[in-house]
């Protein structure tokens, strides 16, 4: 059974478990007040998630804890019961919280419906003033209600395309160039699992004619356009390149870049890297504010992956709970898209790796459901092979198996830099450092849209680190910490390659600082859950931290 569970804010709380079943929904409806107010409290809470204290003491008050207690055991018993199979898709239930996944819900109404939550009449005081609150300011409630979204099936990735650079007339050398630019840019940027990428031949296509940015909207259905001329000014060459949203019209950057004619090859392959890395970064960096300022209803569908794939790669820990909201998002609105669930997948996975989760065996199983679903969906996803490889070797601790799922990836896509990426980095857990360092820095050759770089340098630095070549280990890591000076794994890396490097007093102060910024870090931490610690490198990695003064 396919369950989706509905439940109004505004007036009359109605909440039922809608099953489709061919084009016959069968509906169940919940009359319960505290079965109600039970869901309204999920539905509200940040990540949908409350502790079972909190329910208790909201729905049954604080005077006798063990009564509560028993009531909450109860009331998800009858649900149990009365949701059959659909409990377990819509509700997680562990020893210290409850959790609701709103890939299975749809909340309706609206504040001109009535008061939030009108007939729930749950006399005890923390519900009241939880919900008096709410009623005071009803928008974060009704942010999370269904607006009217386009017909059509979600498109999730970002469209982009490249119009051919123009030249003056008759210059057919330049003509050449130009064309060659927007194609290699193009390919570039296909390498990404954030993007969809327009075909070239579309694009030259409709270059042929005058560039209107409704009609190469409306034709080619795209989100952003890269367009520009080339032109020749004395002994150099000249190029002009915009990127727009052309939904708005809005120019997001441009570029103006000139090199010597003789030179001109060289040139313009750095020009590409210049222009693909500004693309991924801007598109980013666009979602990521419009997702961080705009309810997620009224988000686009192309915004949401990619800002939360971005979110969720930043320092503070606020930004990276929002990308959880947006991925999750992007899976209600694109449930059988592999690349959304894996993302998803990944997030869970660094919500453990970084030791931020509440429950890492929860948030465990959630990353192996992800992962399985996406291959469920496509076992051809070089992306989600990726993503259930990092998860069985950095969680799991389940080396052939991760190794299996890069490989794998890699004959699919060999193109995949996550995939050589994540490979290196296991190389570095088993000491195979030259090996890890040509997989790391074949990754970073592979991913220049990515605007996560920090991510790649980090673990060229493991790499490097593996390899002995601590002056190279110490300087990506630098470079890492540049772009994000809150990766812990970068911290390590940087105090080991320190060490190594016998320069023990700056060890001692990157030690400190990886202290006053995870302050719960400790040495029997490492050794009891990262995937190296046993290894040649790891023990490096124990030493270091160990005369840095870490306990």
């Amino acid at each position: 059974m396919a369950a989706r569970l509905e439940i109004s804010l505004f007036g009359s709380c109605i909440l039922r478990v809608v099953a489709a079943r061919g084009d016959d929904p069968v509906d169940l409806e919940i009359t319960g007040i505290k079965h109600r107010a039970l869901f309204a409290l999920l539905v509200t809470a940040p990540l949908h998630r409350r502790s079972r204290a909190f329910l208790q003491e909201t729905l049954w008050g604080l005077a006798d804890y063990e009564s509560g207690h028993q009531n909450l055991r109860r009331a998800l018993s009858d649900l149990r019961k009365r949701l059959g199979p659909a409990f377990d898709a819509i509700l997680t239930v562990s020893n210290q919280e409850i959790e609701l996944d709103m890939r299975h819900v749809r909340v309706t109404g609206d504040p001109s419906d009535g008061p939030f939550l009108d007939d729930l009449h749950v006399r005890e005081p923390g519900f009241v003033a939880w919900r008096d609150a709410i009623r005071r300011d009803p928008a974060p409630a009704k942010a999370l209600c269904v607006i009217a979204r386009k017909i059509g099936p979600a498109r999730i990735r970002p469209r982009v395309c490249a119009l051919p650079l123009t030249v003056p007339p008759g210059d057919a050398d330049l003509a050449i160039a130009g064309d060659w630019i927007a194609e290699e840019t193009l390919r570039m940027m296909s390498r990404s699992s954030l993007l969809s990428v327009i075909s070239h031949l579309s694009g030259r296509a409709i270059s042929q004619r005058f560039v209107d940015i409704g009609e190469v909207r409306d034709t080619l259905d795209v989100d952003y356009l890269l367009t520009g001329t080339l032109r020749r000014q004395g002994g150099r060459i000249v190029a002009d390149i915009d990127l727009t949203d052309i939904h708005g019209g809005t120019l997001l950057w441009n570029r103006h870049m000139s090199c010597r004619t003789d030179g001109f090859g060289q040139a313009a392959s750095e020009w590409l890297v210049n222009v693909v890395q500004s693309v991924g970064r801007s598109i980013a960096e666009t979602a990521l504010h419009l997702g961080r300022q705009t309810a997620l209803p009224d988000l686009p569908d192309h915004k949401l992956l990619i800002g939360g794939a971005t979110a969720m790669h930043l320092p503070g820990l606020g930004d990276f709970l929002r990308a959880r909201q947006l991925l999750d998002e992007a899976v209600g609105r694109a449930p059988n898209n592999a690349n959304v669930l894996a993302w998803l997948g990944k997030w869970y996975v660094l919500s453990v790796f970084k030791n931020y989760s509440t429950d890492r065996d929860s948030d465990t199983r959630r990353a192996l459901d992800c992962t399985a679903r996406a291959l469920d969906l496509d076992p051809h996803s070089s992306f989600a092979l990726t993503i259930d490889g990092f998860l069985n070797g950095n969680i799991l601790k389940n080396m052939t198996v991760a190794e299996q799922r890069y490989a794998a990836a890699q004959d699919i896509n060999p193109s995949e830099s996550l995939a050589w990426l994540l490979r290196g980095s296991l190389m570095a857990f088993r000491d195979e450092g030259r090996s890890a360092i040509r997989a790391t820095r074949m990754a970073r050759d592979l991913s220049p849209v990515d605007p996560f770089g920090y991510y790649f340098d980090s673990l060229a630095s493991s790499a490097h680190l593996a390899g002995g070549e601590y002056e190279e280990a110490l300087e990506l890591a630098d470079r890492s910490l540049a772009a994000n000076d809150r990766h812990i794994s970068t911290l390590r890396s940087r105090i080991a390659a320190l060490h190594a490097l016998d320069r023990g007093d700056e060890a001692r102060r990157t030690a400190s600082e990886l202290q006053r910024r995870f302050p719960d870090f400790s040495l029997d931490d490492y050794r009891r859950t990262h995937p190296s610690a046993g290894s040649k490198t790891g023990q490096l990695v124990i030493t270091a931290l160990s005369e840095a003064g870490i306990t």
